[in-house]
């Protein structure tokens, strides 16, 4: 005898989903994204040594994600591949972040829709403008929503928070080292303390026309120019410097 099958209504099955990709994005850990006086700065909270949350995708492009790695790594391989085979057959300058975002957004948007299950995933799309044009900040959720940021973008479990910290630090004249600072101030809170090797930070650089042939704006940094954004190599000459006169 077959078993009669279970209905259920697509709202409650769009809302099963969603709580599903919600509670996996949750389970990640925070990123911002925020402007500063010559480009844009990228920090994620990640002790990994291996495992990028932050990446170029093309010369002035950057992502950003936080969830389930392999699903949003697997996002960043599609849209290098995408920036390179568009850049290829027309010219880089045709490559934008806005257009990368309407890819990304339609991709998660057919996970969600038509795939068992939803990616996990919160990815941020940022490119950096060149001399007067604006900077793009790009928030696409696991749904496939797009929302165009201004300023400043968070994104993770704690995103809502870390976004109020923000916005209450937030000086668009910051250089690279304050945005660095505001940014690990906020994903740590009050009750916590973040060190540099628990960051994972990337710039991007903004470039003046005409000054530079340079093409790349993206820029890692290591743990030692992480503590030295953040000052918190200052006080160990003068620690040892009390050591030795002692």
């Amino acid at each position: 005898m077959s078993m009669p099958g279970l209905y259920v209504s697509p709202e409650q099955l769009m809302q099963d989903r969603a709580d599903y990709a919600r509670k996996g994005i949750a389970r990640g850990r925070s990123l911002v994204t925020l402007e500063y006086d010559g480009g844009i700065a990228l920090v994620a909270e990640n002790n990994s040594a291996t495992l990028r949350k932050v990446s170029e995708i093309y010369d002035r492009i950057a992502f950003g994600g936080v969830g389930r790695y392999i699903e949003f790594d697997q996002l960043r391989v599609a849209g290098v591949r995408h920036a390179e085979l568009k850049g290829y057959q027309y010219s880089r300058s045709d490559v934008e972040a806005r257009s990368l975002a309407n890819q990304y957004a339609q991709m998660l948007g057919q996970f969600f829709t038509h795939e068992l299950k939803p990616l996990e995933v919160e990815i941020v799309v940022v490119e950096v403008g060149s001399g007067d044009e604006a900077n793009q900040l790009y928030r696409i959720q696991y749904d496939g929503t797009v929302m165009d940021e201004e300023t400043y973008c968070c994104i993770g479990g704690d995103a809502d928070a870390v976004r109020e910290r923000v916005a209450e630090g937030y000086d668009p004249e910051f250089d690279a080292d304050a945005a660095i600072g505001l940014a690990r101030a906020a994903l740590a809170g009050p009750e916590r303390e973040i060190t540099a090797p628990d960051l994972e930070v990337a710039l991007l650089e903004s470039i003046v026309p005409d000054t530079t042939h340079r093409r790349r704006c993206f820029r890692r940094l290591d743990d030692a120019e992480v503590e030295a954004a953040l000052g918190d190599d200052a006080a160990e000459p003068e620690d040892s410097a009390d050591q030795e006169d002692s």
